[in-house]
């Protein structure tokens, strides 16, 4: 499912008044094999050195997992030109969509990543990447990302054949946030999107916490014990006295921090000389969600991380 509810990809086709446009729903779309003679050339003229094909959606890309149509374009419209690379990139954004930041986040980051299978590459309408980035960009700010240079909007087209979403809601702006909860702490704990979120992250710890201190507008973390499920970026002279920041959470809540007995689990990636916090969790040996995410750590290989948002 989409966050956000039951929506629908459409094609948004723009026509003279005199011809009624169309609006498809996934199950209308007409998948096309395409043929080598488009290949090399496919998407706005680009050259690549493999033709463009017509492939499954692997079930390893969990970031287009129901987004209502199963194939999508190889080479992609971000000039990947392999489903390994599609599957590294993508896997940054997956913690975004649990963050509901708004209702069209998956299908405009899909028909990029995963561009649907036609006749011709259809991107993203302007709008759809604006509401989205609007909606999402705040929350990214909380884990130290801008809105990628890659995604910037004006390069969609505004009066031309585009991606967009329907719902009740999709073109209003989104709604207030019930809580002003951090977003590194307002995550449910579930297996599966705990797991993915793990894989996307590029180092994942279980610590026991000394002390949080504000620090400017962030809030630093000083370890007491610590033990690497995923080590990531931290280099040996930084294990001893790791600090952990949340970055802009001086002063949201952060309600497994209020305390600080037990042990955490803390998922995060380093910005510069900085190791930012994307989650905070309680090691809850009770919750049988995190026990299933335990198991599924035992058991399963993450593929090595790829950030997509420098």
């Amino acid at each position: 499912m989409l966050p956000g509810g039951n929506i629908w990809l459409l094609v948004v086709l723009w026509f003279t008044p005199c011809h009624l446009s169309r609006v498809s729903q996934p199950s209308d779309y007409d998948y096309v094999s395409f043929q080598p003679e488009l290949g090399r050339q496919y998407q706005s003229g680009r050259f690549y050195s493999r033709p463009a094909q017509c492939v499954d959606i692997p079930q390893d890309l969990p970031l287009c997992h129901g987004v209502g149509y199963n194939k999508m374009v190889l080479p992609n419209l971000l000039d990947h030109e392999t489903m390994v690379e599609v599957k590294y990139q993508a896997s940054s954004w997956v913690p975004l969509l649990s963050k509901n930041c708004h209702p069209g986040t998956q299908v405009f980051l899909c028909s990029l990543f995963a561009p649907v299978c036609l006749d011709r590459p259809i991107y993203p309408c302007r709008w759809l990447c604006e509401a989205v980035r609007d909606g999402c960009e705040p929350v990214m700010q909380y884990f130290g990302f801008p809105w990628p240079e890659m995604l910037r909007c004006d390069q969609f087209p505004r009066d031309d054949v585009c991606i967009a979403v329907t719902s009740p809601n999709a073109t209003q702006a989104p709604r207030p946030r019930k809580t002003e909860v951090c977003p590194q702490c307002d995550s449910e704990i579930k297996a599966d999107t705990l797991y993915e979120h793990m894989c996307a992250s590029e180092f994942a710890l279980k610590v026991t916490i000394r002390d949080v201190k504000k620090d400017g507008g962030d809030r630093k973390l000083v370890l007491r014990k610590k033990k690497a499920l995923k080590k990531g970026p931290i280099q040996k002279k930084d294990w001893g006295d790791l600090v952990l920041y949340l970055k802009n959470g001086a002063n949201c809540p952060c309600h497994q921090l209020d305390q600080l007995s037990g042990q955490f689990l803390l998922l995060g990636r380093k910005l510069k000389n900085q190791h930012i916090l994307t989650a905070v969790h309680k090691w809850d040996k009770s919750n049988r969600e995190f026990n299933r995410f335990m198991r599924k750590v035992k058991k399963s290989k993450c593929p090595k991380p790829h950030s997509v948002f420098m």
